[in-house]
């Protein structure tokens, strides 16, 4: 029997801003879609400084994991996109303020562009308790 999907969305996140959704949950597992760095409320970026661009992109992810029942606690996997690899070591700084060992497997993948110019989008699969 397949197992039912339930679409996840929080107003403490940015709407999409596509035809995707926040997340998706089945079973115990949730798949965030990647989060930029825009303000909720604005639906706008914070800003040009990177470190405030790459709070906020764990802010909205983090969110959008309390809304489907877990936390970035419960994350198996993340995967960063920059558009300057040279930001590798502040995302690593940042990082290790939104989780704790042992860490999710992740990858760190420089970029072209991002939606709205953003410098930075950060995605994740949870996998929930139970």
């Amino acid at each position: 029997m397949a197992e039912e999907r339930e679409i996840i969305r929080t107003e403490r996140a940015p709407a999409a801003i596509g035809t995707y959704s926040q997340a998706v949950k089945t079973g115990r597992m949730v798949f965030l879609s990647g989060q930029i760095p825009l303000d909720p409320k604005t639906m706008q970026l914070v800003g040009d400084d990177v470190g405030a661009q790459i709070r906020q992109a764990f802010e909205n992810l983090s969110a959008v994991a309390e809304a489907s029942g877990g936390s970035l606690a419960d994350a198996v996997r993340v995967t960063i996109y920059l558009t300057d690899l040279a930001h590798f070591p502040l995302v690593n700084e940042i990082m290790a303020q939104y989780f704790d060992e042992p860490y999710p497997a992740r990858a760190a993948i420089g970029v072209a562009q991002l939606p709205k110019d953003a410098a930075v989008e950060i995605d994740a699969i949870l996998m929930l308790p139970g």
